[in-house]
């Protein structure tokens, strides 16, 4: 791997204690390209753009996908990524489904660490912020013909973050848009996925929503997913969450949540959830919370289901008894080695790791 570190390092002009999420990009990018049949050694290089033409057949033809991650930095100064070998598998999950060339382990691992290694200053440790990473695979052929591309580049990118959602949100369950069809794209993390979900999330938000839960695209009788997130709903005590399919992510965040629940002795139903079983719940006063997870938000807590017209508020819990708090603090404490991590789920990045290479 070519280390090539920036002469320039902004790092001295950023302020932890002020910042928006996604709007700061520390000093190093990895980079790494595929022709004539193979991936190319990999590069840290200082980050910046990069030159395309409007023939790029990414732009043209849509094969991109990415992953979303975050990397963890302790009282101690320690560095943690959590679970990035499901990322590793996700990402190449993804490309085969777009027809693009499955990116080789120690590309994307070691990329990972020693971009890590060599930016460890970027990732902040104060309570609720961390590293946001974006590793992405997209065509970089110059062509326009309606055929997979030639060539392609592997690409990691980071920004610091911090909460995503500050306070509850409320959601309106779509009863005409989908995210995702059966034989689709869904389950792939296709950047095509999110263009077409920007539009119906617009119109939610003059409704006076934050976000969309989207339905089934046969019948709009099941929830699949909320916004760019896995969905949670407690019924009673019981947590059930849509089954993963070709139409919903196979998401690390939801992964992690049922594992931490289960662990507590809570049950957790993977399967069908139906519409109206959440409204009904609802009238019967059993429908306790509904939440959504994914790695940038961690957990978004809704305030309010909206659906044909209705809205219908949801409980306020005290602290202490809701279970997507609860389980959100057991995930936290684990990423952030405040906890123990009884699944083994955090990967230290040793300091120096980037020179080994």
């Amino acid at each position: 791997m070519i280390i090539e570190k920036s002469s320039n390092p902004r790092i001295g002009n950023f302020d932890p204690e002020n910042f928006d999420f996604g709007d700061h990009f520390i000093d190093h990018m990895v980079i790494c390209e595929y022709e004539n049949g193979q991936w190319n050694e990999p590069k840290v290089m200082p980050y910046g753009p990069l030159s395309f033409t409007p023939a790029n057949m990414t732009f043209n033809y849509g094969q991109a996908c990415f992953e979303g991650m975050k990397a963890y930095k302790d009282k101690e100064g320690n560095v943690f990524l959590f679970r990035p070998e499901k990322n590793f598998k996700r990402i190449n999950k993804s490309a085969v489904r777009l027809a693009m060339p499955e990116v080789p382990e120690e590309v994307f691992m070691n990329g990972l660490k020693a971009l890590m290694d060599v930016d460890r200053a970027w990732i902040p440790s104060a309570e609720g912020t961390s590293l946001y990473i974006r590793p992405l695979i997209f065509a970089t052929e110059e062509a326009l013909k309606a055929r997979i591309s030639n060539k392609y580049m592997f690409a990691i990118v980071a920004t610091p973050v911090k909460s995503y959602y500050t306070k509850p949100v409320s959601v309106k369950i779509s009863d005409y848009y989908s995210r995702a069809a059966s034989g689709g794209v869904g389950a792939a993390k296709a950047a095509g996925n999110y263009a077409g979900a920007f539009y119906p999330t617009q119109l939610a938000i003059k409704e006076g929503y934050e976000q969309v839960i989207w339905t089934d695209d046969a019948t709009h009788e099941y929830f699949e997913e909320s916004g760019t997130m896995n969905v949670f709903v407690r019924i009673n005590n019981t947590i059930y969450t849509p089954k993963t399919s070709d139409k919903i992510l196979d998401g690390v965040t939801r992964d992690s949540f049922i594992q931490l629940a289960k662990r507590r002795g809570i049950e957790v139903v993977e399967g069908d959830v139906k519409v109206i079983d959440v409204l009904d719940a609802h009238a019967k006063g059993e429908l306790k919370e509904v939440w959504g997870v994914g790695t940038a938000v961690v957990t978004s807590v809704f305030e309010a289901l909206g659906y044909k017209g209705e809205k219908y508020e949801l409980p306020k819990l005290p602290e202490g008894e809701s279970y997507a708090m609860l389980l959100k603090k057991d995930l936290v404490d684990i990423q952030t080695n405040v906890a123990e991590d009884p699944f083994g789920w955090r990967v230290k990045v040793e300091e120096g790791f980037a020179e080994t290479l």
